[in-house]
């Protein structure tokens, strides 16, 4: 064999740092993008094939399937603040994160060995997703910290556009994947496997820790975890913010009811019903970027606001009696601006507003929320739509949402207003 020479490997890494410039937001957020985006390949290519494996396969009930579906949307909130607490106390948001991502790697596994039994479905999802939530809050922090204040909504776009380009390419891998071998979907498991292995080898070997600000407080005397909860919901921004953002969340639709919706209307081809995730993800991780610079230079409320009444418009448009088919363009368009307009900025608000060396916790505090709120919207359109119909339940989702954004608009203007470092 022969020698590992060290330093040739050390002027590779900083090779690939100083190409990952060209961001604009420095090599951390460049590669923990890249490590997104890899994990996101490997989670989307499960995540666009299950709704009509679950539903046409399985033969589940839409209420049955809800359930699948909130478990995948909030099951991350059992974690989160715990994982935020762990990294903030002990400074390790980076190992805490690269944790996260490989307790999913080893999900895929599970994928493999449980068959087409969908209890067992549930579970591996439900761990799944556990290692989301071990990861998103410190892998944030980390985003947080590479860059100054003023620019924390481009580099959470710039994250976001390449975590969405996963988002594109894991449904058009899985596709290719389901062409060659129809039904083979143990193919795709372990192509998502391979994928998530190499993501959590970027975060493991390229990102670095992000130093922590001058005055944060000392690792060896920290706060008790219950007092630090009780301080960052006591700030007047922040509460506002979980409170608004978690309303919100009670009021959106997951992308595999929106797309259900859309197929049943359209009698899409089963074959096709993937690439309704491609085209999202596509318009998501063009405008992630040109969103995250126009809400810093404008104003993230109004950006985020904005996406949400996007979101109103694809509600309505698909309560559209005889909906043509050139609306479903529309409609993947209104969806992908809503992500780029919504998900990064939110980040951002929240990040402006949290004291830094409590950032991890406070986001993970805003992320519970949020998944909370979406696992019982889950659950609860499944079971409207399996008793009253899909576009009764559609109707009430719409007249909650246009309400809580109107509330939203009242209680943002004064959040972003007193945030540090926005000036908005």
């Amino acid at each position: 064999m022969y020698p590992i020479d060290s330093d040739l490997i050390k002027n590779k890494r900083k090779d690939l740092r100083s190409r990952a410039m060209w961001v604009g937001v420095g090599s951390n957020v460049f590669f923990l993008g890249l490590t997104s985006l890899l994990t996101d390949i490997s989670s989307e290519m499960v995540t666009a094939t299950l709704p009509l494996y679950l539903l046409l396969t399985l033969r589940l009930a839409p209420l049955q399937f809800g359930l699948i579906d909130g478990i995948n949307q909030g099951a991350s909130i059992l974690v989160r603040v715990a994982s935020g607490l762990i990294a903030d106390r002990w400074r390790r948001t980076k190992e805490v994160a690269t944790a996260g991502y490989a307790f999913s790697a080893v999900c895929r596994i599970g994928l493999l060995l449980v068959g087409r039994n969908w209890l067992a479905l549930s579970g591996v999802v439900l761990l799944d997703r556990i290692g989301k939530g071990i990861r998103t809050g410190p892998r944030d922090a980390m985003i947080a910290g590479s860059v100054p204040s003023e620019r924390l909504a481009t580099a959470f776009g710039v994250h976001r556009a390449m975590d969405t380009a996963g988002a594109m390419l894991g449904p058009l891998v899985a596709t290719g994947l389901l062409a060659l071998t129809p039904g083979a979907y143990d193919v795709v498991f372990i192509v998502s496997l391979c994928f998530a292995i190499v993501g959590v080898a970027v975060i493991g070997l390229l990102v670095q820790s992000p130093a922590p600000a001058s005055d944060a407080p000392a690792v060896d005397s920290p706060p008790v975890s219950s007092q630090i909860i009780g301080q960052l919901l006591a700030r007047p921004n922040f509460r506002a913010l979980v409170l608004i953002s978690s309303a919100l969340a009670l009021t959106t639709l997951s992308d595999n009811f929106i797309f259900l919706v859309l197929q049943r209307k359209l009698s899409l081809s089963l074959n096709l019903f993937p690439l309704l995730y491609v085209g999202v993800a596509l318009i998501y991780m063009v405008l992630a970027i040109p969103m995250g610079r126009l809400a810093d230079r404008w104003g993230r409320r109004y950006v985020f606001l904005a996406g949400y009444g996007l979101l109103a418009v694809v509600y309505s448009l698909l309560l559209l009696p005889g909906l043509p088919q050139s609306l479903s363009f529309g409609i993947l368009l209104l969806q992908g601006l809503y992500y780029a307009a919504t998900d990064g900025v939110l980040a951002a608000l929240a990040s402006a507003v949290l004291p830094e060396q409590w950032r991890t916790t406070g986001l993970a505090i805003m992320s519970t929320g949020i998944g909370l709120a979406r696992l019982l919207a889950s659950f609860g359109y499944g079971a409207l739509w399996t008793y009253i119909g899909p576009n009764q339940a559609l109707s009430i989702f719409l007249i909650g949402l246009s309400i809580t954004v109107l509330l939203a608009w009242v209680f943002l203007n004064r959040v972003e207003r007193n945030a540090d470092g926005t000036g908005h």
